[in-house]
């Protein structure tokens, strides 16, 4: 490892990079740490060949780009393009988690995980999950990689199945993986999903509740849920913020709540910040990566 000066170069197609993600990069190690706003895709070419030119290609593992905003299909086109731009020797290392949102899905998968191999002694193998807020940026990682570990993911529409469709589509294209697409829109249908599932994954938008007392109540195959929101009302009707595998109120699911998963997710992000800085070979790092991670941290 070189002990070059680690410098950081935060991406975002949006007019903030996130305050979170700047104060876990400068915890983690980075000494130097700059943003870039309103970042579109076809700048990211000539911003990482900026990046690795002006180092030796020794440096290159004290070198890193980080790619935040809030939309998932776009990080991954910028990480995909910030890889493309590097040109041997040179390098530099990559990360992308937009709104902190696929090491919130990592963390979530994996903390669940914990549930279903130490409460029920089985995995994701055939697991029936239903992921609600499926079509914003936790719901979507998080889909794929239940997925990706071979779980069958139905992903829940609230507002014109049109969406998950199109998210269920992607997925299939990008990662291989087959999503069912449902409209969970009236009250009925919703029921019927979640009567279904073992697992629910509640991660609607804050202060959305996804899963009433009522709801769990008829859900008698359920074994897990999880919630990532964690402003009231709860995305889960009787789910405490630190609840790690408790029972719900009325209900013999075992809840995962948002700050259980918060830990999870805190680790993983700055573990794999840790992991860019101290790589003896450029590293690179999407949710993939992040569920590997999170997975040893609730082992």
């Amino acid at each position: 490892m070189s002990d070059a000066t680690p410098i950081l170069h935060m991406l975002s197609p949006q007019k903030h990079m996130s305050p979170f993600d700047v104060n876990m990069a400068a915890d983690a190690g980075y000494k130097v740490i700059v943003p870039y706003i309103n970042v579109t895709l076809e700048e990211v070419t000539a911003l990482t060949q900026d990046a690795i030119f002006s180092r030796p290609p020794n440096y290159g593992t004290r070198t890193g780009l980080f790619i935040g905003g809030k939309d998932a299909i776009l990080a991954l086109d910028m990480l995909d393009a910030a890889q493309k731009a590097l040109v041997p020797p040179f390098g530099l290392s990559t990360f992308a988690d937009p709104a902190g949102s696929f090491t919130t899905a990592a963390a979530m998968v994996a903390c669940v995980e914990r549930v279903l191999r130490t409460k029920f002694n089985r995995g994701w193998k055939g697991t029936k999950v239903a992921v609600f807020g499926a079509t914003g940026v936790v719901g979507f990682a998080s889909s794929i990689i239940a997925a990706l570990e071979g779980a069958e993911v139905t992903l829940v529409a609230h507002r014109g199945v049109d969406r998950v469709i199109k998210s269920a589509e992607v997925s299939k294209e990008r990662f291989g993986v087959d999503l069912i697409a449902k409209s969970g829109e009236t009250l009925e249908q919703k029921q019927a999903i979640i009567a279904d599932a073992e697992v629910v994954f509640a991660a609607a938008a804050a202060g959305v509740r996804v899963l009433s007392a009522e709801d769990l109540a008829l859900a008698k195959n359920l074994l897990a849920v999880a919630d990532v929101n964690a402003v009231p009302p709860a995305g889960v009707e009787g789910m405490e913020l630190f609840m790690d595998g408790g029972e719900l109120p009325g209900s013999k699911a075992l809840g995962v709540g948002p700050l259980a998963i918060g830990d999870i997710k805190y680790k993983t992000e700055s573990g794999l910040f840790k992991q860019m800085i101290n790589s003896t070979e450029p590293v690179h790092f999407d949710f993939r990566a992040a569920f590997a991670l999170a997975r040893t941290l609730t082992a």
